[in-house]
């Protein structure tokens, strides 16, 4: 009787957790909150397939969101949301919102044989160059080369200023570069010491895209500038750890599984196929004991974490979570520190 008992329970409750997930994914309702998307995000449609293809997609996006976060899995350490990009494949996604390319003849301009700057740096438990006004704020689409300079910029001079992305996006087109968008950060760094410098924003400001044409003039008008840029050294993520310890460093991940991160720790599934410049602007230790890498990225405000991810580090791959550190460099300024101490968190 008690067996029948329970196989009764089971069926009854099997039966009401489908017909709450046929009622949570319900035609209609997600049709109400694909209009509302809709509205919030101004996104319009010329014709009436190309609004019924976009629906399906963001169904299927919606419908993925909602079953991974009420998924029981205990190792998870972060949550999903449905942001400006649900009405994206994964495919359209990575090709409108990533494209780190690697360089054929990357390497740093220090000598053969240098040793890393940063090798014998001691590290403290967490560092926050946010915290540290070394920072500027997210944008959409800024670039990861000029988030490293304005931060090492900050630290040498005590004040942080602006950079201008529009100038590498218009100028920095020498060999594989387009900024981080469709770009190579070291190219990017080679171009402002080639340069003698960078301006800020305010002079040559942000359009969101190529202008086709380099403002010579404005680009004149150096606001910061760099000596040097240095590679981290590869799939090491204690040598990462040192650099971020001294300075904002950009890195390259695989960003195809962060399309609705919304918040914590990345510990999903990615892959180490390299195809996003981010920046590195510190780590830490979650409330959970889960070790992280600080991430700004380059899709907003509205993503992530105010435009920020956190993503696992000190993980058993070399290559790190996402392979952030297979690729990893820094722009070095003539007056940078040398390798600080574990208390120099007063730099800014």
């Amino acid at each position: 009787m008690a067996k029948y008992f329970l196989i009764v329970v089971l069926i009854i409750s099997g039966s009401c957790a489908s017909q709450a997930t046929y009622r949570t994914f319900d035609e209609g309702s997600i049709a109400e909150k694909f209009e509302q998307w809709k509205a919030q995000y101004g996104r319009t449609y010329k014709e009436s397939a190309e609004n019924s293809k976009r629906f399906e997609i963001f169904k299927d996006n919606l419908v993925a969101v909602e079953r991974f976060n009420n998924a029981a899995i205990g190792n998870r350490s972060y949550t999903l949301r449905l942001n400006k990009f649900a009405d994206l494949t994964p495919q359209e996604f990575i090709a409108s919102q990533t494209g780190f390319k690697m360089s054929d003849h990357s390497s740093s301009l220090k000598a053969n044989g240098t040793p890393f700057l940063y090798k014998s740096s001691q590290v403290p438990p967490s560092v926050n160059w946010i915290e540290k006004g070394a920072v500027t704020p997210v944008k959409y689409q800024g670039q990861c080369a000029v988030a490293a300079v304005e931060g090492i910029n900050a630290i040498k001079i005590n004040r942080l200023v602006s950079l201008s992305e529009q100038q590498l996006v218009d100028c920095a087109t020498n060999d594989n570069n387009n900024g981080c968008y469709g770009g190579f950060m070291d190219d990017a760094f080679k171009y402002i010491i080639q340069n003698k410098g960078i301006t800020n924003d305010a002079v040559y400001s942000y359009e969101g895209m190529s202008t086709g044409i380099c403002d010579s003039i404005k680009a004149e008008d150096h606001a910061a500038q760099i000596t040097n840029y240095e590679d981290v050294p590869p799939n090491d993520e204690e040598s990462l750890l040192k650099a971020v310890a001294n300075q904002p460093v950009s890195v390259a991940i695989d960003a195809s599984a962060l399309q609705f991160y919304s918040g914590g720790v990345f510990n999903g599934y990615c892959e180490t196929f390299l195809n996003h410049g981010v920046t590195a602007v510190g780590y830490g230790t979650s409330e959970e004991g889960i070790k992280y890498w600080l991430i700004k990225n380059s899709w907003g405000q509205d993503w992530g974490e105010d435009g920020y991810f956190r993503l696992q580090r000190d993980i058993d791959q070399p290559q790190g979570q996402c392979g952030i550190a297979m690729f990893a460099s820094f722009p070095v300024s003539k007056e940078s520190a040398q390798p600080s101490s574990a208390d120099k968190s007063s730099a800014c």
